[in-house]
């Protein structure tokens, strides 16, 4: 059976602690998904996924699960330095098609700029793919426009969860996903609701 993602919900969250590792589980828990077993995995937005609220998502999934997502993350003790983790989308007008998820995590760039560095980079990754005519020269609005011009682009969106390091050196997580609600997880919801009944 192939493992393909029928559904997808975004989320993001931030987390402080004296531990780098807890401050990342307080990162996951704001995002609402510290307990899954969380898989990254690469960049593929696949043909007919529905994009869902994380509630309508998280009702399919289960405490232990191993869940698929797209991970971006951040982390710092430095006092008061800037981190951001954002997840980019583009997705192609042919619903047939692929679309594009990135992630970019980096130190010193505001939510705003972050969010839209990684929608250019989703959107310039489905535009070489498409065929469409991409100059990196050009600003990530002009280049927006480009695409959506062309038809061939349906979609492009970001989501962006920044922070500045906590002032007393605590740890200082972020994190922004793309989380993935497989076939298996369907099936399992409504064999489980058809039970139930």
């Amino acid at each position: 059976m192939r493992l393909i993602p029928k559904k997808v919900f975004f989320v993001k969250g931030v987390g402080v602690h004296k531990e780098r590792l807890a401050s990342f589980e307080l990162a996951l828990r704001d995002a609402g998904i510290a307990q899954f077993n969380l898989v990254s995995v690469s960049s593929i937005f696949p043909p007919h996924c529905e994009i869902v609220t994380k509630k309508e998502g998280l009702k399919y999934l289960k405490a232990g699960q191993i869940v698929f997502c797209v991970l971006a993350r951040n982390e710092t003790n430095e006092p008061n330095r800037l981190i951001s983790a954002a997840i980019g989308l583009a997705l192609p007008k042919d619903k047939n098609l692929y679309g594009y998820l990135s992630e970019h995590h980096p130190y010193g760039q505001k939510g705003k700029i972050a969010e839209d560095y990684a929608e250019d980079l989703a959107a310039s990754m489905l535009a070489t793919t498409l065929g469409l005519p991409f100059d990196p020269n050009k600003a990530w609005d002009e280049r927006r426009q480009i695409y959506k011009a062309s038809g061939h682009i349906f979609k492009t969106t970001a989501i962006c969860q920044s922070a500045e390091g906590n002032k007393d050196g605590l740890w200082t997580s972020v994190v922004a996903a793309a989380v993935f609600v497989t076939e298996l997880d369907l099936n399992d919801f409504e064999h489980e609701n058809s039970n139930i009944q």
